[in-house]
Order: structure tokens, then C-alpha cells, then sequence
């Protein structure tokens, strides 16, 4: 058990001499949506298929992030015992109303959920379906000086056969239930192909829809707005990549301070590194938004690199949402998700405290290979570069395995595997999962035996520039020696690459092994 551990950040956007750099979370919060209460920020992002969902951030400055908890425990059902990669929870919209916390999205095969909360932190009620319905996605709510109620939306064309409209529907006033199917309030067919993603405001007398459009990986932020509810709305782009490395920045929220500054959250897609999210300066002319800054002068605004940041009034220190871990927790940290509904049977925190304990499971019925397995336990990666190195002390019974592993639609791993004569090391990558019906057998290509007696393994991968992996293994923490090959991640399920701990059995109905994890700790490269 180790007390003790070195959690330096691997990427902190505030650079400690009043400004910051983009992003400012360096990891896959995908589709963010903020809100402001008060002196506080909270942020929430879509999770898909991990458990727990919808992860609940909190900032003082829009700089600083922390994780505080999740909205979501679980999906309901058709999420357990499986993985339904690209499924779950998709863009959220949180807003505060009525005294409370709101969060509104869509499972794009199940419909359109909302949960709430007095303290954004948890407990959040159970979700309640709003509407059954497939294919409406990307819900936001809005309610108006008048006490009416509303909810627009975007479309899966995946599901329903319908892309590039946004649809007003009215709502009850508690949020429960739509009044309506409501109606298409812009086509942006020809103009703003793809336009999804909508959060609604309002400012002036006008009616603000902010949505992306132009696909995640080169499309830009559209502002809509009308003096209606209804429409109909005016149109224009207000931030695109331009001459900026900052490909597609759109999808989020914009918040305004008691100093009278604006800004807006968003994503860029980094592909293997998922939607990673900046933070825009904002202001407003002629009641439209100006994002970022206007380089080209041709009124469109483009990203900022490095920024003063937001005044709120004073200064807080720096922070960044957790990653490393050392196990001493009594429940599992706010970093971790399971790439489906977790089982309780899967972990202990309590078997050996101060470890991890990662019970052996099988794949689930039809599984072949890790790309089907539920019960990898997952981290986001948090910066371009970093190495991770978890400790692992085992307890194996013939057959199985536990490792470490970069995970994604292609997956590679390093793992320690029983065998009748003791210990063994295996490098294992598999390629073309996306086809999730004719995914391949993984490919072993590496395997030695480990000397007689070895109980303790150290595994580390090394993440370096456009997500290239490489794989190492100690038995004393100081020596680490390479093994297997090269291995360039790629996103799963629109989400980024993780890095992940597992640890399989080759069937079920046999008595579990163990690895226990005594720390997984995430370190900047050495030069």
C-alpha cells in the first residue's frame, strides 16, 4: 500500500501570471453546456455509454475545473452486461431554474431525459423521461419571463431519417412533459449543414439559439435569434477556425459575470484525444455575439490560444479535475467510469484497503475480445503527452489476466497473464472494431515469461504527440523495459481514447482472481 504520491498535473491551463491557455480542460468533456449560480460555475458534458454519466464540473474563475460528481448512476435500461459503444448520453444542456439544478438530454434510441438537483453535487433525482421518442437529440430547456415553458432540439438522422433542423416544443412549466411535437423553427440545410447542438437564451428582448454546425471536426458556431420564441430567426456565424490550429470550435455555452464580461465554453475534436474544451472571450455589438478574436476583420471570430483570464472579481488557484489515483479513498475516485452500467461485484475498495481490487470477469454472451467488455475501468486522457503507470500486485488462477490499456474503436494493451507455469507478459492489440459484427480476434505479439515467484508488476504506457502509445513493464519501479510495438490510438464511440485497467477470466461461472491496483499515477514525459 503506498501513502504517498506525486500528483503533478500533466496539463494546467492556468499559466499563474493572470492568463490561460486553451484548451482548458486538455481532455474529452465532449459537447459541454455551463451554467452560472451566484459565484460558481458548473459544467457538464455528454458521457455516452460510462458509468457513472454526465460528470458534474465546478470552477470559480472558468479556468480552474474540478470534477464534484455525476448526474447519471446508471443508464436505464438495455445498458447492462453489454457495451453499446456510441449510445447513452448524448449533449446535455444544465441549467438553473426555480431554485434548483436541471439537466436535459437524449439517449438516441430511448428519448429525451431530465434529472434535477438542489446541490449540483449530488443527489440528483432519477432520470424521468420526458419523451419517448427516437432520434430527437441534443435537448435544451428554456423558460421564459412569462412562465411558459419550451424545449428545443436537434435530429439523428441515424435514427429518424431527419438532419440539419432545429424543432421548438412547448413544455409544462415543471419540465415534466412536452405540450406538443412542436415545430421546425430552422433548416440550415443549405447554410449551416448539420446544425445541431442548440442552447437557448435570452438577452435584450431577443431570443439567442446558439448551435454548431458544419460537422465536429470543421464546422463553426451559428447564433440564431428572434424577438419570437417561434421565429422567425436571423442568422450568423460568429467563430470559426480561420487561421487558427483550432479546427471546428463550436458546441457549448456562454455565461455572462457580474463585471460585465462574457464567455463561451466549447469543444475542438482532437480525434484519439476526444472533444477537448476552450474557453472563449465574448463580448456583444449590435446585440450579437462576438466570440474570440477577429484576426482576419472579415466580423467572423476566431479562437484564442492565450488570454487573460475572466475577471470574477479575484484570483483562485490553480486546479485541475483528478486523475491520478492511489486507492485510499473509501469509494472509487470521480475520474474513473466503467464502459457500462458497473456491477458492484467487478471492484472492492474494502478487500485490501488502500488498493484497488479488480475481480476477474468474462466477456459478456457474444463477446470475443476487450472491445466488448463492460467492466474496463477508463480514464479520459488528460493532456498530449503524459505517461501512466499503474502497480499491480496479483492473484491469478489459470487463464486469466489483468492490465493496462489504450482503449478505443483499436485497442492495445499490456497485461500480466496466469499460465500453468507461472506468470507471463502479453502485448495484445486489435484493429477495426467499429464494425461492431465482424470486429477481428485480437492479435498477440509479444509474450515472455516473468521470473518464478513474481507477484508485483509495474505497467506503464507513454503517451507522446497525436496520441502514440508505447508500452513498458518494471518488477522494482526503477528499471522499466519496453515491450510489445507502437500503437497509435484512436477514438472509440465519439469519444476520445482512454487509458484503462482490466482484469478477465476466460469464462464464467469460475471462481474470480484479483489484481489488486495499489496506485495508477499519471507523470509528465521525462525528456
Amino acid at each position: 500500500m503506498t501513502t504517498e504520491q506525486s500528483f503533478t498535473p500533466v496539463w494546467q491551463a492556468d499559466l499563474g501570471d493572470g492568463r490561460f491557455q486553451n484548451p482548458i480542460l486538455y481532455a474529452d468533456y465532449s459537447d459541454p453546456d455551463i451554467v452560472r449560480v451566484g459565484d460558481d460555475f458548473y459544467m457538464t458534458a455528454s458521457s455516452f455509454v460510462s458509468s457513472p454519466g454526465l460528470p458534474i464540473l465546478h470552477s470559480k474563475d472558468l479556468v480552474n475545473w474540478t470534477i464534484i460528481g455525476h448526474a447519471v448512476d446508471r443508464m436505464p435500461g438495455g445498458y447492462d452486461g453489454c457495451v453499446r459503444h456510441g449510445d447513452g448520453v448524448w449533449a446535455p444542456a444544465i441549467r438553473y431554474h426555480d431554485g434548483k439544478f436541471w439537466i436535459y438530454f437524449s439517449a438516441p434510441d430511448e428519448g429525451i431525459y431530465m434529472t434535477t438537483a438542489e446541490n449540483p453535487a449530488g443527489p440528483w433525482t432519477p432520470l424521468h423521461m420526458v419523451k419517448e421518442v427516437k432520434g430527437w437529440i441534443d435537448p435544451c430547456p428554456f423558460w421564459d419571463d412569462d412562465g411558459k415553458a419550451y424545449l428545443v432540439h436537434a435530429f439523428a438522422r441515424s435514427r429518424c431519417g431527419i438532419k440539419h433542423r432545429l424543432k421548438m416544443c412547448g413544455m409544462k412549466p415543471d419540465g415534466t412533459a412536452l405540450l406538443d411535437d412542436g415545430e421546425v423553427i430552422f433548416d440550415g440545410e443549405i447554410e449551416h449543414p448539420t446544425m445541431e447542438g442548440p442552447k437557448m437564451y435570452k438577452r435584450n428582448g431577443y431570443y439567442y439559439i446558439f448551435a454548431p454546425a458544419g460537422g465536429v471536426p470543421t464546422g463553426w458556431q451559428t447564433i440564431l435569434r428572434s424577438k419570437s420564441v417561434y421565429g422567425p430567426y436571423e442568422d450568423k456565424i460568429v467563430l470559426h477556425q480561420g487561421e487558427t490550429p483550432v479546427n471546428g470550435p463550436h458546441q457549448g455555452g456562454y455565461v455572462d459575470l457580474d463585471s460585465g464580461e462574457s464567455w463561451f465554453v466549447h469543444f475542438q475534436d482532437r480525434e484519439a484525444y476526444g472533444r477537448i474544451v476552450h474557453l472563449q472571450p465574448m463580448g456583444w455589438e449590435n446585440d450579437w455575439p462576438v466570440m474570440g478574436v477577429n484576426q482576419n476583420k472579415d466580423g467572423i471570430g476566431e479562437p484564442v490560444l492565450v488570454c487573460k483570464k475572466p475577471n470574477v472579481g479575484k484570483e483562485y488557484p490553480a486546479a485541475v479535475p483528478e486523475t491520478s489515483d492511489d486507492f485510499n479513498a473509501a469509494v472509487l475516485g470521480l475520474q474513473w467510469q466503467w464502459q457500462s452500467n458497473r456491477k458492484e461485484e467487478w471492484y472492492s475498495l474494502e478487500a485490501n484497503p488502500g488498493y484497488l481490487r479488480l475481480y476477474t470477469q468474462a466477456l459478456p454472451e457474444g463477446g470475443s475480445i476487450l472491445y466488448h467488455a463492460p467492466h474496463v475501468l477508463c480514464q479520459k486522457l488528460p493532456a498530449p503527452e503524459f505517461a501512466a503507470t499503474a502497480k499491480l500486485e496479483l492473484n491469478l488462477a489459470q487463464g486469466e489476466s489483468a492490465g493496462l490499456t489504450a482503449f478505443g474503436h483499436d485497442y492495445a494493451y499490456v497485461a500480466v497473464e496466469a499460465a500453468d507455469n507461472g506468470l507471463k507478459l502479453v502485448y495484445v492489440d486489435s484493429f477495426g472494431n467499429k464494425d461492431k459484427e465482424t470486429a477481428p480476434a485480437e492479435s498477440r505479439k509479444a509474450v515472455i515469461d516473468l521470473p518464478s515467484g513474481t507477484k508485483t508488476v509495474y505497467l506503464r504506457t507513454e503517451c507522446r504527440l497525436e496520441a502514440v502509445f508505447t508500452f513498458s513493464y518494471s518488477l522494482d519501479n526503477e528499471t522499466y523495459i519496453p515491450f510489445g510495438e507502437s500503437f497509435t490510438a484512436v477514438p472509440g464511440g465519439w469519444v476520445g481514447a482512454k487509458v484503462g485497467l482490466f482484469a478477465l477470466k476466460p469464462t464464467a461461472g469460475t471462481e474470480s482472481g484479483y489484481a489488486d491496483v495499489d496506485w495508477l499515477r499519471f507523470d509528465l514525459l521525462k525528456a
